[in-house]
C-alpha cells in the first residue's frame, strides 16, 4: 500500500471560488478517490492563501479585520468545495501557527545556510496610504509609447514591459495620489545558488510534464535571479524573525508562506488524527512525509494551475531542499479553463461562480465534464454548453443510469426483486471487468478522457446487448422468464461495474446506486465480484436530464452588474502580486497571462464599428435606494419614449451635477436586467473607476439624437 499525500493550489482568500478553480479541484479529488479506490493510504489536504496587501485592503475597505475577513471568505469556499463534493482530509488556513512556525524554521534554515541576502531597493510609495505600491497599484504614462493609464510592469497598448519607477506622471491606484520613490532594505532567497540542483531536479523522470520541464529551461538559459521575499510594512501576514531592532517591521512575501501552507495543513491534520484507531482517518507521522530521508518512503503530489509553475517548480523545491525537507514527487500542471470558446467573461455571463452553478444544476455534471475533457497534458481546454449538455444526456443519461432503468423494472416485478444465480454472459462480464485495469490506470496517469472513453465503450456494450436480447419482447412470451432475468441480470451488473468505474467522478450517484444495488463497496477490486442470486432495491430515477433553460439561467445569473463586487481571481491575484516583486519584471512562464479570467475581452474593428453612440439629454437623474454605487438616468435619445439607464458613478457625481446635461449615450446594447431594473443603454465616461469617473458631456448645440463616430 502506497502512502501519498495530496494537495491543491491554494484559493486566495480575497473573492468567490468559480469555475476555474474548480477545474484543479475536481481533477486533484477525482485522483484522490481513485488511489483510494485502489486501495492506496491518500491523504488530500489544502487551505486557504490568506495574506497579502489586498486582503489587507479589502478587509480595510469593509471595516474589518483580516482575520474576520478570511475567516468568511474561508467559510465561502469550504461551502462551495464541499457542493462540488471536494473531499478534503484537511483544508486549513495559511494564517495559522502552524504556518508561522514552518515558515520561520525554513526561513533561519535558509539564513543559517547562507542563502539569504539584503540589499537596498528602491520603490514607488503612496504617502497618502503610507505603504509601497506594488506594479499593479500604479499607473501613468508609458515611457515609450506615451499611452495613458498604463500598469506599472507593461504597457497593453505597445507591449513594452518596464519598472514602475519608469512610468512617466504615475498615480497610486489606491489614492490618486503622485508616488514617491524611497528605499527600504529587502530580503533576498539567493535562488542562482540551486540553479545545478533545479536542472536536475526538474528533469528527473516523472517530476513535471515533459512541456513545463521544457519551459522552466527557458528561465535556466536567461538566468535565475534572487527572489525577493520580503515586504514593508504595513501588510498582513507573518513578520520576518530575527530582523535588527532598530528597522522597521518586515513581513514575508505572501508567496514564501503559501507552499509552506501544505506543510502546515498537513501538520494540523497529524495532530487531529494523533491516536486515531479508526482505520478511514489513520493516524499520521509528519516526518515520514516531509523529512528528506524519507523521500523514497512516501510520495507528495501538488495539482496547480500552469500560471505558477515558476513557484512550485523552482522556488518551491529550492526552499524545501535548502532547509533539508523532501521535495514533491511530482508536480502536476493544467490549462486554463475557457467557456464556449473564449476567456470566461464577465460581461458575457461566462465568469460563473461555483455557487451560481449549484443553484441551477448537480455539481456532478460538471464533475463528469471535466474528467471527459482532463489529460495529462497543460492544454486549456474549453467548456462548451452545447457539448455540455449533449454529453451529459447521452453518456450519464441516456447510456449509463438507463441500463439500470430498461432492467430493473423486470427484476423488480416478474422476479421480487431477486436477481439471477446464473451468468449468462461470463465472456461480456469478463471482458468489462479486464477494461477495468485500463480504466485504473488511467486514472493514475489523470488521462481521465481516457477512463472516460473507456467507461461508455463499456456502456455501449451493455445497451447493444439489451438492444439485441430485447427483455421486454422476451417478457411476451410464455416460458421466458428465466431468460429475461438472466438478460437482466447481466445488465445490471454490468451496471454496478460502471459505478465501480465511474465511483471517483460521481461518488453521489454512486452512493445511491449503492442503495439500488443494496451493497457497501464499489472499490476496484469489487468489480471482480458479481451479483447472483442477490436481492436489489426498487429502482429510483438517479440523474435528470440537463435542459437549456438551466443553462441560460445560469448564465443570466452570471452576467455582470455594476452593483457587483467580485474580486479578481485568486490565481490572477497571486500571479499579480508575484510580478510586482522588485526583484524581476517577470516572474510567470512567458506564454502564461496572470488575467486570464477577468481580462479585457478584445474585439475587432469591425465589432467595434457597430457600437452606436447618440446623443442623449439628461431628463432626470436619481439616487436609488439600496444601491451604493449606480445612479438611474432618464435620457432623451430622439426617440418615441426616453430610456432607462443606470451607471455606475454615484461615488464620484450627485445626480444634480448631470441633470440636464447632454452626455454620450450607446444605443444599440442589449437591455439588462439588472437588480434595480432594465437598464437600455450605457452612459459614456472616461478614468479609473477608483480613482475617479468623468462623464463627458457634450455642447448644448449638440443635437439629441445624433449619431457620433
Amino acid at each position: 500500500m502506497r502512502q501519498i499525500l495530496v494537495t491543491s493550489a491554494l484559493p486566495y482568500a480575497n473573492g468567490p471560488i468559480h469555475l476555474g478553480h474548480m477545474v484543479e479541484h475536481i481533477q486533484t479529488d477525482i485522483w484522490v478517490r481513485a488511489m483510494k479506490a485502489q486501495g492506496h493510504q491518500v491523504t488530500y489536504v489544502c487551505a486557504d492563501d490568506a495574506h497579502g496587501t489586498s486582503i489587507m485592503l479589502k478587509a480595510h475597505e469593509n471595516g474589518i479585520s483580516p482575520e474576520d475577513h478570511i475567516a468568511a471568505v474561508r467559510d465561502s469556499h469550504e461551502t462551495d468545495f464541499a457542493k462540488f463534493l471536494i473531499h478534503y482530509d484537511n483544508y486549513y488556513t495559511t494564517h495559522s501557527d502552524e504556518n508561522r512556525e514552518f515558515s520561520e524554521l525554513i526561513y533561519r534554515r535558509l539564513s543559517s545556510a547562507g542563502h539569504i541576502s539584503t540589499r537596498d531597493v528602491e520603490q514607488l510609495f503612496d504617502p497618502e496610504k503610507q505603504l509601497f505600491l506594488a506594479d499593479r497599484f500604479v499607473k501613468g504614462e508609458c515611457p515609450k509609447c506615451a499611452a495613458e493609464n498604463q500598469y506599472g510592469d507593461n504597457c497593453e497598448v505597445c507591449g513594452t514591459t518596464y519598472n514602475a519607477t519608469e512610468l512617466k506622471n504615475p498615480y497610486s491606484t489606491l489614492s490618486g495620489a503622485e508616488p514617491v520613490l524611497k528605499t527600504s532594505k529587502h530580503y533576498f532567497f539567493d535562488l542562482p545558488e540551486f540553479s545545478e540542483f533545479l536542472q536536475q531536479w526538474t528533469r528527473d523522470e516523472g517530476r513535471l510534464q515533459p512541456s513545463i520541464a521544457n519551459k522552466l529551461q527557458e528561465w535556466f538559459d536567461a538566468g535565475l535571479a534572487s527572489w525577493d521575499i520580503s515586504r514593508d510594512a504595513p501588510y498582513f501576514g507573518f513578520k520576518i524573525p530575527d530582523t535588527p531592532a532598530d528597522e522597521p517591521d518586515k513581513y514575508f512575501y505572501v508567496w514564501l508562506d503559501a507552499p509552506v501552507g501544505y506543510m502546515a495543513s498537513f501538520k494540523n491534520l497529524c495532530e487531529q488524527r494523533r491516536g486515531s484507531t479508526d482505520p478511514a482517518k489513520p493516524e499520521l507521522n509528519f516526518d515520514d512525509y516531509w523529512l528528506a530521508e524519507n523521500q523514497h518512503k512516501t510520495e507528495v503530489y501538488h495539482f496547480i494551475g500552469k500560471d505558477i509553475v515558476y513557484f512550485h517548480a523552482l522556488f518551491w523545491p529550492a526552499m524545501l531542499s535548502g532547509s533539508e525537507f523532501r521535495t514533491p514527487t511530482s508536480v502536476f500542471a493544467h490549462g486554463f479553463l475557457m467557456v464556449n470558446g473564449d476567456k470566461m467573461s464577465k460581461s458575457r455571463g461566462t465568469f460563473i461562480k461555483a455557487k451560481t452553478f449549484t443553484e441551477h444544476l448537480q455539481p456532478e455534471y460538471l464533475r463528469y465534464y471535466f474528467a471527459s475533457k482532463l489529460s495529462d497534458k497543460v492544454e486549456d481546454f474549453n467548456l462548451d454548453f452545447d457539448d455540455f449538455i449533449q454529453k451529459v444526456n447521452s453518456d450519464l443519461v441516456g447510456k449509463v443510469v438507463n441500463i439500470a432503468s430498461r432492467s430493473a423494472g423486470f427484476i423488480n416485478k416478474k422476479f421480487d426483486g431477486v436477481l439471477s444465480s446464473n451468468n449468462a454472459e461470463p465472456e461480456l462480464l469478463a471482458d468489462i471487468t479486464r477494461t477495468g485495469d485500463e480504466i485504473a490506470a488511467a486514472y493514475e496517469n489523470r488521462e481521465f478522457s481516457k477512463a472516460m472513453r473507456l467507461i461508455m465503450q463499456c456502456a455501449d456494450k451493455a445497451n447493444e446487448y439489451i438492444d439485441a436480447k430485447k427483455p421486454w419482447s422476451m417478457a411476451k412470451v410464455e416460458g421466458s422468464e428465466q431468460d429475461v432475468q438472466d438478460v437482466c441480470t447481466v445488465a445490471i451488473n454490468i451496471f454496478r461495474q460502471l459505478m465501480v468505474y465511474l465511483a471517483p467522478v460521481l461518488p453521489e450517484l454512486t452512493d445511491n446506486a449503492k442503495a439500488f444495488l443494496n451493497i457497501d463497496d464499489l472499490s476496484f477490486a469489487s468489480r471482480h465480484q458479481l451479483l447472483l442470486g442477490h436481492q436489489i432495491n426498487k429502482f429510483k430515477p438517479l440523474m435528470q436530464r440537463v435542459e437549456q433553460s438551466q443553462i441560460d439561467a445560469i448564465i443570466e445569473a452570471s452576467k455582470e452588474s455594476l452593483e457587483s463586487t467580485e474580486q479578481p481571481s485568486p490565481t490572477s491575484e497571486q500571479a499579480a502580486q508575484a510580478a510586482s516583486s522588485p526583484s524581476s519584471s517577470a516572474l510567470l512562464p512567458s506564454d502564461s497571462d496572470s488575467s486570464d479570467i477577468d481580462s479585457v475581452d478584445y474585439i475587432s474593428i469591425e465589432d467595434f464599428a457597430k457600437v452606436e453612440m447618440t446623443v442623449a439629454k439628461v431628463m432626470e437623474c436619481n439616487h436609488i435606494e439600496g444601491a451604493d454605487k449606480l445612479l438611474q438616468f432618464t435620457l432623451d435619445v430622439g426617440e418615441d419614449k426616453p430610456r432607462n439607464v443606470f451607471s455606475g458613478i454615484r461615488k464620484f457625481y450627485e445626480p444634480k451635477d448631470l441633470q440636464g446635461k447632454k452626455v454620450i449615450c450607446i444605443t444599440n446594447l442589449a437591455p439588462r436586467k439588472m437588480k434595480f431594473g432594465v437598464s437600455e443603454g450605457m452612459i459614456l465616461s472616461s478614468g479609473d473607476p477608483k480613482t475617479g469617473l468623468t462623464v463627458i458631456t457634450l455642447p448644448e448645440a449638440c443635437q439629441v439624437g445624433d449619431k457620433l463616430g
